[in-house]
């Protein structure tokens, strides 16, 4: 195996990473795609993967050609639904093995490589997952319509729905909403017609926005960031109940919303020992030597 390449893809709703490390794990090169979601169309995450893939290959002095002498592997959000994942491979990949797992499985595998643990993903989406002696559960996930508890793409959804309230005075305004509001031109209408057409990404990018509030005391700020802490508390805690000993955060919100978190999770997170992209790569390196004859 010792001229073998081994390439880590992690896909997000908002971006996809690529990996390339060689046989012995040195770092060769790395990219960056667009979104990257399961649930998105197919021909768009194909996109994102192979622009983050050949900026990984441009790095390390290789070509496009050179794809088919990589094993890859890749945790990807959406990859838990079994239709999505079919969607995605009636196209043939052109890796020389393509595993594909969830963003959880391989943000786990990078964490803990394999041990006990649970990590707690909060970016686009948000997810739980982890347990012991190799027995993981998954906590959440479930999309940002009924899941994904603290989440960016959640926290734009409530907040909206929070505008429309002090829109229509069943709430008070403050600074936060009338911002948002502005940023419609004080028009549902226009709001709506927005909605219609609103990815997950595009409500998370109303994230930082909110956190900026929070900080400054806006009543609405601190309570959706309030609301979203007690959700990834929640997740969090049920991973602890399954035996989990120690919980690592993982995404964009992570280190934001982390002193929100409720004080017993709080003491429960410790440093991954490795990051998702390279959980991705322990996956293709396990996959090919349980092929190995």
């Amino acid at each position: 195996m010792t001229d073998l390449l081994f390439l880590g893809i992690d896909g997000g709703g908002t971006k996809c990473r690529a990996r390339l490390r060689d046989a012995q794990g040195t770092l060769l090169g790395e990219g960056t795609g667009g979104p990257s979601n399961f649930r998105l169309d197919p021909d768009l995450v194909w996109n994102s993967i192979l622009t983050a893939c050949r900026e990984a290959l441009a790095q390390a002095g290789l070509h496009e050609n050179d794809l088919k002498r990589i094993h890859a592997g890749m945790g990807a959000a959406g990859a838990g639904q079994t239709s999505a994942v079919e969607r995605l491979l009636s196209r043939a990949h052109p890796f020389a093995s393509f595993e594909i797992e969830t963003d959880a499985h391989t943000a786990w595998l990078g964490a803990f490589k394999g041990g006990d643990g649970a990590i707690l993903i909060v970016g686009t989406g948000s997810c739980g997952y982890g347990g012991t002696s190799g027995q993981c559960h998954y906590v959440g996930g479930w999309g940002y319509e009924i899941s994904d508890e603290g989440s960016s793409a959640a926290i734009g959804r409530e907040l909206l729905r929070r505008c429309i309230w002090a829109h229509d005075g069943r709430a008070p305004s403050t600074p936060l909403s009338d911002t948002v509001l502005a940023e419609f031109n004080d028009d549902l209408e226009i709001l709506v017609d927005w909605v219609g057409k609103a990815r997950p990404a595009d409500y998370g990018r109303f994230a930082p926005l909110v956190l900026q509030h929070a900080e400054r005391r806006d009543p609405l700020g601190i309570a959706i960031i309030e609301d979203a802490a007690a959700g990834l508390s929640a997740i969090g805690t049920r991973l602890l109940d399954l035996g989990a000993p120690a919980i690592c955060l993982f995404g964009g919100l992570a280190e934001p919303l982390r002193p929100w978190l409720s004080p017993p999770v709080q003491r429960t997170i410790t440093a991954p020992m490795a990051d998702a992209l390279d959980g991705a790569i322990l996956l293709a390196r396990t996959a090919l030597q349980g092929k190995a004859p």
